[in-house]
C-alpha cells in the first residue's frame, strides 16, 4: 500500500494514483461531514473530492500529512456551504449546528444519549470556532493535534494548546454525571 502522501505527489502526473485515496478516506471525510451538515453531506464529499483532485498540486508534504490536507479541502468546502446556506438565508451561519441530533448517539450504548448528547452539544456550542473544530477533529475525527492544526491552518504547538484549553472549557461546562460518562476524547 502506497503511503497517502506519495499517492497524492504522484497524483499530479498520473490522475489514477488519486483513486486509492478516495478509497481509503471516503468514510472519514463523511463522517466528519454528516456530524456538521447531515442534510448536505452527500453532496459536500462530492464537492470535497472535486476540490482535492482538482486541486491535488498544491499539497505540500512539508506541511503535514495528506489526512490533514484532505481535512481542510473539506473543512473549506463547509465553510463555503455554510456561507450559501446564510445568504439564502439572510443572516449568519451557525457557527456550529446545535440543533443538529448528534450521529454518534447510536455508537455508544453506554451514554444516556439524550441527557448527555443535549449537555455536550450546549457545551460545544459555546467554545470559540476554532477551540470547536480542533476538539472535534480530534475527538471524532482522530486526527492527531498535529493534523488537526493542518487543517485549521495553525502551528502544531499553537494547536496543542487551544486543544488543552478547548478540553478545559468543556470540562468546566459539563456536569461531573456526564463528564463520568464520557471517554477520554473530549474530557
Amino acid at each position: 500500500m502506497d503511503p497517502d502522501e506519495d499517492l497524492l505527489v504522484r497524483a499530479v502526473r498520473e490522475p489514477a494514483a488519486f483513486e486509492p485515496l478516495v478509497d481509503r478516506h471516503s468514510a472519514a471525510l463523511h463522517g466528519y461531514l454528516v456530524r456538521r451538515a447531515p442534510t448536505a453531506a452527500d453532496d459536500l464529499l462530492s464537492e470535497v473530492w472535486l476540490q482535492a483532485y482538482a486541486t491535488r498540486h498544491t499539497y505540500d508534504i512539508a506541511r503535514g500529512p495528506a489526512r490533514g490536507w484532505l481535512f481542510g479541502v473539506a473543512r473549506n468546502v463547509l465553510a463555503r456551504h455554510w456561507q450559501a446556506v446564510s445568504r439564502a438565508a439572510g443572516g449568519p451561519r451557525p457557527p456550529y449546528e446545535s440543533t443538529v441530533g448528534d450521529p454518534w448517539q447510536a455508537v455508544d450504548q453506554r451514554l444516556d444519549a439524550a441527557a448527555v448528547g443535549t449537555e455536550l452539544r450546549s457545551a460545544l456550542a459555546v467554545l470559540p470556532d476554532q477551540e470547536r473544530e480542533l476538539l472535534l477533529l480530534v475527538a471524532w475525527e482522530q486526527l492527531t493535534p498535529t493534523e488537526a492544526a493542518a487543517v485549521v491552518g495553525i502551528p502544531a504547538g499553537t494547536a496543542r494548546s487551544r486543544l488543552h484549553r478547548a478540553r478545559a472549557r468543556l470540562r468546566d461546562g459539563l456536569s461531573d454525571t456526564t463528564l463520568t460518562n464520557l471517554t477520554g476524547d473530549f474530557a
